[in-house]
């Protein structure tokens, strides 16, 4: 008797891009079969989004049994509104509107956690090297389009992830530059979060200020670079290769408030099973992450400095760990 093939959803919808996979399960074993990739912002919602997937994928949009989609934004009853995207994406609709039985909404940090488990010592970068404890609290911290954070804590078999939306907590200047940084957006803001500052928005909102509060001027090549491609991406590629002193201030200051906000995150949930750095923005610039001034940000915590050395820090490489994380959600569940 042949045995019966499932087909299998999962997707990372983010701010910025969107990430899906199709995959076949047989007796047991997964089989990817078709890879998607886009920007979020070329389709008015998910749906939208969806038609052009099943369209390119040759699958009939009805051969879906069970869909997980990671969402950049907070869950509730199954319904979600992306925090830096005008959609709103709500799990029942979707499972009509596809006829797929089950499909699952997950906060995109919540994702990350599910991940985890995924991932291989290839996947990962060490920032600060510790002994994690067994069991202990974990945290995931990233940077993209906005700021996510996810929380897993043990529950006698396994880790339980939680979603967070941290990155909305207020911006703590630490010192005169970033009390300057505060003022300049509190103009556009009023109130101010982290994620103002720790994003990839966020990293143009410092360069901005950094050129206009000390009269530099970037370079004709970063420019160029700025109307080529991502705006922030440009920066980076440029700080990280010393090609422009404004860049490189720019993402100093950016990197001390993220290792800042990643060290009061880690004080409040006491990770002692260790630190994950991921998002989009950790992947390009894993290096300079790794080079001192981030771990410094992160310690710099008076009393507890040195509670906090003793917490591994890594940095996420994987590009799919979201998708990992969305899979691994309906492979526990089946």
């Amino acid at each position: 008797m042949a045995e019966c093939e499932t087909m299998l959803l999962v997707g990372d919808i983010g701010g910025t891009r969107s990430l899906l996979e199709l995959f076949v399960e047989r007796g047991g074993a997964l089989r990817g079969v078709h890879e998607y990739s886009c920007r979020s912002g070329n389709f008015a919602g998910l749906d939208a989004l969806l038609d052009d997937f099943f369209a390119q994928s040759g699958f009939a949009r009805g051969g879906v049994e069970a869909a997980c989609f990671s969402v950049a934004g907070p869950v509730d009853g199954g319904v979600s509104t992306l925090s830096n995207l005008d959609w709103r994406i709500d799990a029942a609709a979707l499972g009509a509107r596809y006829a797929i039985p089950e499909v699952r909404l997950i906060n995109d940090f919540a994702a990350v956690g599910y991940g985890i488990a995924s991932l291989g010592e290839h996947d990962v970068v060490a920032a600060q090297r510790a002994v994690a404890q067994p069991h202990g609290t974990r945290l995931v911290v990233g940077a993209g389009t906005g700021l996510g954070v996810g929380v897993l804590t043990w529950q006698g078999d396994g880790y339980a992830v939680h979603s967070s939306e941290g990155g909305q907590t207020d911006f703590a200047p630490l010192d005169a530059t970033q009390d300057a940084l505060l003022a300049n957006l509190r103009k556009a803001f009023g109130r101010v979060s982290y994620e103002r500052v720790v994003s990839g928005p966020g990293l143009l909102r410092i360069f901005s200020f950094l050129q206009d509060a000390g009269g530099a001027r970037p370079s004709r090549q970063l420019l160029d670079a700025m109307q080529r491609q991502d705006e922030a991406a440009a920066i980076s590629e440029f700080a990280v290769g010393k090609l422009d002193p404004l860049a490189v201030r720019a993402l100093d200051l950016f990197i001390a408030v993220y290792g800042a906000f990643a060290g009061n995150m880690a004080l409040t949930t006491l990770s002692r099973g260790g630190v994950y750095i991921a998002g989009g923005i950790a992947r390009q610039i894993a290096g300079k992450l790794n080079d001192g001034g981030f771990i410094r940000a992160f310690t710099d915590k008076g009393r507890f400095a040195d509670l906090l050395r003793r917490y591994p820090v890594h940095i996420v490489t994987d590009p799919k760990i979201g998708l990992k994380g969305a899979l691994n959600v309906l492979k526990a569940e089946r």
